[in-house]
């Protein structure tokens, strides 16, 4: 029931989660197209009007002056505000008002601008989930302050929902900024030097599902293996950074890179067909397509249809 998400944040501001009702807000808009295709219209355009008003409500009771409140404890007062004693900022709802598509604009902007200066931490390779970690409030967020301030959930960077972060970036076509904090997410990253090893104590070469920031143990890499952390990573930079979108038969690029890139080389394989994929970047831009050509004829819906034909394809993408 769409009422559900309503009842998330309430008619008084009150209630568990902002994040889960842009989710929620991307779920309705996402089933409204699936709804469309079939030819279901009218049920279609119920969906939609029920993400419009859940965005609508998240607008009024959840916008804090320069980000989103992470939720409301039941005594209605806010976490995730500039007012909170503990966890003034939370990254979730600020990517996920991207990410849905559902929030206002120009506020989703300040709201990453926000991430930027206040979760990104560069010197140590982090992307916090939130801070300050849970220590001195009084109220209950639940077990996530069983953990020491600063080690996992708790004001570290939790990689899975971190990583929510750069694909925000991609979205809104900052391809710079997502590239910088993917590349500073590379668990490889943290392995450059005998010190950055000395630091990280975990593999360099496997996605971690946690990095400290508790004082004195910085930089230091917990609960590695995470398979979750590393399907987020590998999606986000194929799907969102490079652009690669596959859906049926369907093929399209959109990039969103840092503009200082020359362009890259994808190799797609459709099951009898390989699709070799050059990607130009003459003008500098972060994201963008100006042309596309496929065995050197223009796609001027830029879309591919893939053919199972057991031939090599070559596809030219020009961003502009």
């Amino acid at each position: 029931d769409w009422n559900d998400g309503l009842n998330l944040i309430g008619p008084e501001g009150k209630g568990e989660s902002i994040w889960l009702a842009w989710f929620l807000a991307d779920v309705l808009s996402s089933f409204a197209e699936l709804l469309d295709r079939i030819g279901q219209t009218a049920e279609a355009v119920e969906h939609r009007t029920h993400a419009q008003e859940l965005a609508a409500v998240v607008e009024v009771q959840a916008w804090d002056g320069a980000w989103y409140r992470r939720a409301y404890f039941d005594d209605g007062t806010p976490l995730g505000s500039a007012a909170s004693e503990d966890a003034k900022i939370d990254s979730l709802p600020q990517s996920w008002a991207v990410i849905s598509g559902a929030g206002d604009p120009a506020r989703a902007a300040q709201a990453l601008q926000a991430v930027e200066e206040h979760l990104v931490c560069e010197p140590q390779k982090m992307v916090l989930l939130f801070t300050p970690p849970f220590d001195k409030t009084s109220h209950d967020p639940g077990y996530i302050k069983g953990y020491l301030p600063g080690v996992r959930e708790n004001g570290g960077q939790y990689t899975h929902g971190s990583l929510w972060v750069p694909l925000a970036f991609a979205r809104r076509g900052e391809g710079d900024k997502a590239v910088k904090l993917l590349m500073l997410m590379n668990p490889v990253e943290h392995a450059r030097t005998p010190e950055d090893v000395a630091r990280y104590k975990v593999e360099p070469y496997v996605a971690a599902a946690d990095i400290y920031a508790l004082a004195g143990q910085e930089g230091r890499g917990g609960w590695t293996w995470y398979t979750g952390s590393a399907g987020w990573m590998y999606r986000i930079w194929i799907e969102e950074a490079l652009g690669l979108t596959v859906r049926a038969d369907r093929l399209t690029l959109a990039p969103s890179i840092p503009s200082w890139w020359p362009g890259f080389t994808l190799r797609y394989r459709y099951r009898s067909a390989l699709y070799t994929i050059t990607v130009e970047n003459p003008q500098q831009v972060s994201h963008g397509v100006a042309a596309m050509e496929l065995d050197g004829v223009s796609l001027p819906d830029k879309v591919v249809v893939l053919q199972d034909d057991g031939q090599p394809h070559r596809l030219r993408v020009i961003m502009g």
